[in-house]
């Protein structure tokens, strides 16, 4: 299946019944594919008239307790900023698909990763995290979305996919897993009391300082536990490895081809690659470089996770940059010269 078409479908078996999008290239797939198929599943598709339209449906259809998703690329994210914000501080889960496209403003609509800074760091105003996942292929996609849900659900937050132009158009063979989608009650959830409990009210408005920052220390404390049992990360050839690879998403799939060339030229490169870029995997990044001398960060960018490798290694190893950008894809030549330099330092 195709990236995005595969996405859609995942979406639709894990349970996911409101989809609000808007089109937008390279992601236009998706919305297509739930136009088609949403309803006959029992589900409703609404094509909003704006991203800032879509979003705020799904923070409506959430607050109801059912599962809901929006997808869109990178100016369009922009837009959603303050409907996630929103949903950040109303705790309510969701699903946000972007398919990445080269930037800033309209940019191109070839592939990007220069999108990791705004959905790890500053996916809207405030004190706030998102869950963030990157899948490397069209598989992962789909596992991925099984548990964006999930773990949205069970945490009450937002959930992205950080997918791009590459993941998104590529066609690969994919299995479905076998799983019938478990949604949980939600006793928060605004779908009419009957007089049977008490009135639930969604809200982000705190008029009192001494009330929103109860809420921000408590959100926290959360993301606290989220970061104790939610990382995900591959450490591929890295037991040896004195120079580390460090790559998410499409751009892995290159640099872990860039690594078994190396290996084969007797150079010790391995490949860490996060699964999860919020939270990150701090502790599998330092097990993978146990043995390291130097780290080569490979990125669709001018270098936005560079800080977050530096930090989560203390500045204890040399980091070094490879990066392309405005749709320009790596190549496994350039990654494979960077690390036989570095190899001869």
């Amino acid at each position: 299946m195709k990236g995005n078409e595969a996405l859609a479908e995942a979406a639709l078996r894990a349970g996911c019944k409101c989809f609000f999008g808007y089109p937008i290239t390279p992601q236009t797939e998706i919305s297509a594919y739930l136009a088609k198929n949403m309803a006959k599943r029992g589900g409703t598709f609404l094509q909003a008239e704006s991203e800032i339209a879509a979003v705020n449906m799904v923070l409506g259809a959430s607050a109801s307790g059912v599962r809901a998703m929006t997808s869109s690329s990178s100016p369009g994210i922009s837009l959603k900023s303050e409907g996630i914000s929103y949903l950040a501080g109303s705790d309510l889960p969701c699903v946000i698909v972007n398919v990445q496209r080269g930037g800033p403003g309209l940019g191109g609509i070839q592939p990007s990763q220069a999108d990791y800074l705004q959905a790890t760091k500053a996916s809207g105003h405030g004190d706030f995290h998102i869950l963030v996942y990157a899948p490397a292929s069209v598989q992962e996609t789909i596992d991925m979305t099984f548990t964006a849900f999930d773990t949205a659900d069970r945490y009450r937050i937002p959930a992205m996919i950080l997918s791009d132009g590459l993941l998104g158009q590529m066609m690969e063979p994919v299995v479905f897993p076998d799983i019938k989608a478990q949604i949980t009650e939600k006793p928060w959830s605004c779908c009419g009391h009957k007089n049977e409990r008490k009135h639930n009210i969604i809200n982000s408005l705190y008029l009192c300082p001494d009330e929103l920052e109860k809420s921000v220390r408590d959100r926290f404390e959360k993301y606290r536990e989220i970061e104790k049992t939610c990382t995900d990360a591959e450490l591929y050839l890295c037991d040896d490895a004195q120079i580390v690879v460090t790559a998410f998403g499409a751009t892995a799939r290159i640099a872990k081809s860039a690594v078994d060339i190396a290996r084969s030229k007797g150079i010790k490169a391995g490949l860490f690659r996060p699964k999860t870029l919020y939270p990150f995997p701090k502790k599998e990044l330092n097990n993978a470089c146990a043995k390291a001398q130097r780290v080569l960060c490979v990125e669709m960018s001018m270098g936005q996770m560079v800080d977050d490798i530096k930090l989560a290694l203390e500045c204890r190893i040399s980091v070094d940059f490879l990066g392309r950008t405005g749709g320009n894809i790596p190549s496994v030549k350039e990654v494979v010269d960077k690390i036989t330099f570095i190899g001869k330092e």
